[in-house]
């Protein structure tokens, strides 16, 4: 904690680098990804502070859409869309992910309640090999499935339809540093 304290303390004496903040913000991508501390949308993409809105969540999960009982993950992308006008949407797994880990493998959770409830949000069960540790095909599916759920947002499905804003499927390799980006037409991961 305490390099974590240091690095705070110093982070402020820098106020010319941080006063145009101050006017607002208007990134133009929202980095949806997990909540894994291997996971570092800036450091990934080398935005700097106010160019990216994230949304962090276990598993990298978008809950299903409904006006009855908002999440904080709704009123975020809706944000995010209807407030800010960001362009672009990134949902982004990552290998070795524990929270798809243990969907892929079918683990017993029953001594987690909460975060058991929460990855019942990813349905469908992601398909991929149990033993493999970085669960990719897993993770490259539920990217997919969580990219899909996305869609049925209404300020989403509305801004894409009017091509104002599209989504992108990306799976960050913690081990390599790379990044793969979906292809649709070959339905595939591939290199950025």
């Amino acid at each position: 904690m305490q390099p974590l304290i240091d690095n705070a303390r110093t982070f402020g004496q820098r106020p010319e680098e941080f006063a145009k903040l101050a006017e607002g913000q208007s990134p133009q991508v929202l980095f949806i990804t997990c909540s894994d501390s291997r996971v570092v949308p800036a450091l990934i993409t080398g935005a700097r502070p106010g160019e990216l809105f994230e949304l962090r969540t276990a598993g990298n999960i978008v809950p299903p859409h409904t006006s009855q009982h908002p999440t904080s993950e709704a009123a975020t992308i809706e944000y995010a869309v209807e407030v800010l006008g960001v362009r672009d949407i990134v949902v982004c797994g990552h290998s070795h992910c524990g929270a798809v880990g243990a969907l892929v493998r079918g683990d017993d959770l029953t001594a987690v309640p909460a975060v058991r409830d929460w990855l019942a949000h990813a349905t469908p069960r992601p398909a991929g090999a149990a033993e493999d540790p970085e669960v990719a095909e897993g993770v490259q599916a539920h990217v997919l499935t969580q990219l899909l759920r996305l869609r049925s947002y209404p300020c989403v499905e509305r801004r894409v339809a009017a091509g104002q804003l599209a989504l992108h499927a990306w799976y960050y390799e913690v081990h390599t540093g790379t990044v793969r980006t979906h292809r649709p037409q070959t339905d595939t991961f591939e290199s950025l």
